[in-house]
């Protein structure tokens, strides 16, 4: 079984992660053979040891954790990793991997320049 994490930062208000929720939902319409789950940062929960637990506990072999960020900040270039890394050392029995932050993505920032150039004209 293949997992996909959607990992986001967070924050205190809870409609925060409707957007990232919203995202979950259109990705498992489009992935419908895969685990797709959301995890978080800080802040709210699940968090995305629980996730990949819980994905491991269903019998995935491989995980693949998106970070929702918009850019390779500290969070995505320092404190993923080390959780990658936990989480591995946790789960050896299971691949875990990870791909660039979707900001960092040609598609996902032609997408965006295009809202912003609708939204400006």
């Amino acid at each position: 079984m293949q997992s996909l994490i959607l990992f986001a930062h967070g924050a205190r208000d809870p409609a925060w992660a409707a957007p990232f929720e919203r995202l979950r939902t259109l990705t498992r319409a489009a992935m419908p053979q895969a685990s797709v789950e959301l995890a978080f940062l800080e802040l709210m929960q699940p968090d995305l040891p629980s996730v990949v637990a819980q994905q491991v506990a269903a019998g995935s072999q491989r995980i693949t954790v998106i970070p929702v960020f918009l850019g390779q900040g500290g969070h995505v270039r320092r404190d993923l990793p080390q959780l990658l890394e936990q989480l591995r050392q946790a789960h050896p029995q299971v691949e875990i991997r990870t791909v660039p932050a979707v900001g960092e993505d040609e598609a996902v920032l032609q997408a965006i320049a295009a809202y912003c150039v609708a939204a400006g004209s």
